[in-house]
């Protein structure tokens, strides 16, 4: 079990609050902070609508949901922390700002993690004078249900935090990848930006609707995907020859796909587009409904799944 059972939130949004009911599900206290003077009631609420999914999946043996505060600063909100999970706005003059707040009133062995999406670790350490106890550590919406954390460290960053960091997140139920090479996006997200790209360029070139482009991942290779991925089910499709048969099977008919493949850009007819195509398809639901669809659906599978992954 990891040493770490104090932690602390910086941005209270969807993803910090998710933080924090995964958090307080794996026994830890949590000091919150944000701007928002909402943030208590709407982080509330979302653990409270958390809290099933969490229990389902065995995640609350050693719950705490009592443990959480929350303060009017960032640099309260780390005094006392071992690990502190960063989730504000995607800027960097205002990371940078948080950081020359929090820094002083790190304890010494204390980690923060970064959630940022698309910002490099190294822009991340130019707010630092130390930025030893920087990890960049990604979570997928939303974390508490998502296992993927992607993490990146580099020469500046302390001997001990990946391994600390790991340990932790293990601890709380997330699988982690480590990142060799920094790039914007990191590689989940560049990943999926890849697929959505080539969903976009077919809407717009007619090929089928918005729906029926989304129903052709979730019905097919979303699936596989959810099991392993892409590479592997490849090294799988070609039978005992695996993926060195596969490649040498269909490389010239993917390399031809990949000429072909789309590169639209998300301009004003562009995004109408998609979102007309989105309006059809949800027909009229709201996004909390949905949401709250994607979660069981996400809660249904990662439970039927889970003791394959041990």
């Amino acid at each position: 079990m990891s040493e770490i059972e104090r932690t602390a939130i910086l941005g209270a949004g969807v993803i910090g609050a998710s933080w924090a009911a995964l958090f307080l599900a794996s026994g830890r206290s949590v000091t919150v902070y944000d701007p928002d003077p909402n943030t208590e009631a709407s982080v509330r609420s979302y653990v409270e609508k958390a809290w099933p999914a969490l229990d389902e999946l065995n995640l609350t043996d050693r719950a705490t949901p009592d443990a959480i505060t929350f303060v009017s600063t960032a640099e309260a909100a780390v005094q006392g922390a071992q690990f502190v999970q960063e989730n504000v706005p995607e800027r960097l003059a205002i990371k940078h700002s948080t950081y020359a707040g929090i820094e002083p009133e790190l304890n010494p062995n204390a980690i923060v993690s970064s959630s940022t999406s698309g910002l490099t670790l190294e822009a991340l350490q130019e707010g630092w004078r130390d930025p030893s106890k920087l990890i960049l550590g990604h979570p997928f919406n939303p974390p508490h249900l998502i296992p993927l954390v992607e993490l990146t460290v580099n020469d500046s960053t302390g001997s001990d935090v990946l391994d600390r960091t790991e340990a932790f997140y293990k601890d709380i139920g997330k699988i982690t990848i480590r990142i060799k090479k920094g790039m914007p996006g990191h590689v989940a997200n560049r990943l999926q930006a890849a697929v959505w790209r080539e969903a976009v360029h077919m809407a717009v070139e007619g090929v089928a609707s918005v729906e029926d482009i989304d129903k052709a991942m979730w019905a097919g290779p979303g699936l596989r995907w959810a099991a392993m991925g892409p590479t592997t089910l490849f090294h799988l499709g070609a039978g005992d020859g695996g993926l060195q048969a596969f490649c040498d099977h269909f490389k010239d008919t993917f390399n031809g796909w990949w000429d072909d493949l789309g590169d639209p850009r998300l301009d004003e007819d562009v995004i109408n587009k998609l979102v007309d195509g989105i309006n059809d398809q949800t027909q009229g639901q709201s996004t909390e409904e949905l949401s709250a669809q994607r979660d069981k659906m996400l809660t249904a599978m990662q439970k039927a799944t889970q003791h394959f992954r041990t």
